[in-house]
């Protein structure tokens, strides 16, 4: 048997010479161990037909059945189709003659005893039990080996993938061939999708040299995915021009955050190298002639003024909130969010031509965020930022560039005066469209009133061809409004939260803030405020019960429950199922329809809602979190940096929906647009203190700006 199964395989290989090693194995042992139990071809068929169609799919149901057919010959030789050498069939010996049959059955003669019609029943039939036990052990076996098969797990979702593609016009390929050294960048006539979904079709993007452009438009439109697109060399641009894409945080090692700073800007690290490597070489009695060399090496140096280096880089690291003490330390010593601060740090340094920044003020506190803007403003290549910071676009942008619809529109001027601009244009829009809707009636009246009159014959024709004449006026496409809906929630009698002459200390030489009194009640609207690292999230932490003070009292009503949103919970959501599946996973026993309205409260709605969530953009990633955190029922909302990866029109909708909560809320953020929508409240988190400011974000800001000038 052991021979024949050897041939089978031989023969699979012959018409699969690409098959999966585990299948395969399968395969063989089903062949090998029930070859014998085989009486016909079908029965190959059933036992491995679908495993072998499984491994090339373009194959026929016929072809797979005569490879069946085949592994039966191997398995029984030339009598494969007998069963152990006998029939039912017989020769006969002499003619049989049909109608003396039939007579003899008439007369109630009786058949021959060889009569081709009788079939002899033996009355010694058995069982042998041993043989039957035998073949059902090997039935199980088969089914069980069968199971153990482990097929390749099939895709659910669609593939997110991004993919670009584009035409280069014949005016950009003679100005690459000619090496002109033009800094401005077009891109024109370029698709861009994510799997099956389309983001662009057909768009055209402008960035003139010396610009600063702002992007924006709603979650999963596709402007982080373009500026991926064109740093990865996908959308093609003039080789000559250096692109910087801040997406990834430094990595950690042993370099300190100066150091790090200063490599970014290769050419002076590679000429102080040579400088080195001239110099040593001298000195050890090398060719004099180097010296020639070694005063090239000095020119360049000072014409980039090298010596400054250090001063600008430090200059940079202080503005995003390196001190002098951190900015000695090794870049892993940092958190992740601070790595992204020296990525930041680096790209403004060596000063890209394009420099592409995706949300840079996520990572920031308002101090860093104003010095930012301050330090961009006067940027002087080609700056390309996604932001929904509405004051950051007002500050930075000098042209905005809105991205809906599949494609890209391009205004002059920040974001304010880009709002404007296209809240006239959809008027005059809807305006043109509405009085040749009105025209076409007019005239469509008149046909339909004069069609059959000859004497108008001629006017009905005139006015027909006015018909085809007009250009054909799309009706304006709105984008739809988002509208987040926090669950209502049941009055609590106060002292709702109540922290008393609190403070907490990590240890004996490091007190985060001391003598804290606040309290909260279910009408607050509370926002904290403050540098990073100075204890704001910790704050939200002893609010909550996670963390106990050192000294001091926190009370709290008994029937407070908490809702806490973060980052770090939108970065724990389960990655490979949709957002309905994550929805019944942390709330099971409801229909389907009741996890949609969940998440339809929360702007998850239609195929979003099946999509898968690795697949979702950051800002849609935010609401399925959203809407896990409301499933809960929370009456008070704790919500730190709530707005990162929101869409503008998100932050908006997230303002308007914790006015109308009938729960308290405290939120940490640098969104200055959510904080005056909705901060009845400011605490300010400093210095080891945390105290109420009666003048609001504008005093905030006030204090902010008077210590970037001292500083």
């Amino acid at each position: 048997m052991e021979a024949k199964s050897q041939a089978c395989a031989q023969l699979i290989r012959q018409h699969f010479p690409v098959i999966d090693a585990d299948l395969f194995q399968y395969i063989q042992d089903v062949i090998q161990m029930s070859g014998d139990d085989f009486e016909h071809d079908e029965d190959v068929f059933e036992a491995v037909g679908g495993f072998l169609h499984e491994c090339d799919m373009a194959k026929s149901e016929q072809d797979i059945k005569s490879l069946c057919e085949g592994i039966f010959g191997l398995l029984h030789g030339e009598d494969g189709n007998q069963s152990n050498g006998k029939s039912g069939q017989r020769v006969l010996d002499a003619p049989v003659q049909m109608k003396d049959i039939g007579g003899s059955e008439t007369n109630g003669q009786e058949e021959p005893t060889g009569s081709i019609w009788i079939q002899k029943i033996e009355d010694n039939l058995s069982v042998d039990k041993k043989k039957l036990e035998k073949a059902e052990q090997m039935l199980l076996k088969k089914m069980d080996r069968k199971d153990k098969v482990e097929k390749p797990a099939a895709n659910r979702y669609k593939s997110h993938e991004a993919t670009a593609s584009q035409v280069i016009s014949k005016k950009d390929a003679k100005a690459e061939a000619s090496n002109l050294q033009t800094k401005d960048i077009r891109i024109e006539n370029f698709d861009i999708s994510f799997g099956d979904h389309v983001l662009l079709r057909g768009a055209h993007l402008v960035l003139s040299f010396g610009r600063r452009y702002g992007m924006v438009g709603r979650n999963g439109m596709g402007k982080s995915t373009l500026l991926r697109m064109i740093s990865s060399g996908q959308l093609v641009i003039p080789s000559h021009i250096s692109i910087l894409h801040v997406e990834q945080e430094v990595t950690g090692d042993d370099t300190i955050a100066l150091q790090s700073v200063l490599e970014s800007l290769e050419k002076r690290e590679s000429l102080l190298r040579e400088e080195k490597e001239i110099n040593q070489t001298i000195n050890d009695g090398g060719d004099p002639a180097l010296s020639s060399r070694l005063t090239e090496i000095y020119a360049e140096l000072e014409a980039m003024e090298s010596d400054k280096a250090p001063s600008k880089a430090s200059v940079i690291l202080a503005g995003l909130g390196f001190t002098s003490e951190m900015q000695a330390r090794p870049t892993k010593t940092f958190s992740g969010g601070w790595r992204m601060r020296l990525a930041l740090a680096r790209a403004l340094f060596c000063k890209p031509d394009l420099l592409l920044l995706d949300e840079p003020t996520n990572m920031l506190d308002m101090q860093a965020i104003i010095w930012l803007e301050r330090y961009l403003q006067t940027w002087s290549t080609t700056l390309l930022v996604v932001s929904h910071d509405r004051n950051f676009l007002d500050e930075v942008p000098t042209d905005m560039l809105h991205l809906h619809s599949q494609r890209i529109d391009n205004y002059r001027g920040n974001y304010t005066e880009f709002n404007n601009t296209m809240t006239e244009r959809l008027k005059s829009q809807q305006r043109e469209y509405e009085a040749q809707m009105d025209y076409r009636k007019h005239v469509q009246e008149f046909i339909d009133k004069f069609r059959f009159n000859a004497k108008r014959a001629s006017l009905v024709q005139s006015r027909i061809k006015q018909l085809e004449r007009l250009p054909e006026l799309k009706p304006i496409e709105k984008e739809t409004d988002v509208v987040l809906k926090f669950p209502d929630v049941e009055k609590l009698s106060p002292p709702i939260l109540m922290l008393s002459t609190v403070t907490f200390a990590y240890d004996k030489n490091r007190t985060i803030f001391s003598n804290v009194d606040l309290s909260a009640t279910m009408e607050s609207r509370i926002c904290i405020v403050g540098e990073n690292g100075a204890g704001k999230t910790t704050l939200l932490k002893i609010l909550m019960d996670q963390l106990s003070p050192t000294s001091g009292d926190r009370t709290s009503h008994r029937n407070l429950k908490f809702g806490y949103f973060s980052q770090h919970h939108v970065d724990q959501l389960d990655m490979s199922i949709c957002s309905v599946e994550l929805m019944q996973k942390e709330f099971p026993g409801f229909k389907v329809e009741e996890y949609r309205r969940m998440l339809g409260s929360f702007g998850v709605t239609g195929e979003m809602a099946l999509q898968q969530i690795s697949s979702l953009s950051g800002g849609q990633k935010s609401r399925v979190a959203f809407a896990i955190l409301c499933a809960h029922k929370p009456n008070f909302l704790i919500l730190d940096e709530p707005t990162n990866h929101l869409d503008i029109q998100t932050i908006e909708a997230l303002g308007n929906g914790l006015l109308k909560y009938k729960g308290g809320v405290i939120l940490v953020s640098h969104d200055e647009r959510l904080i005056r929508m909705v901060c009845q409240e400011l605490w300010v988190c400093s210095k080891g203190r945390v105290y109420s400011l009666d003048g609001g974000f504008d005093e905030y800001r006030a204090i902010i700006e008077k210590e970037l000038v001292l500083a």
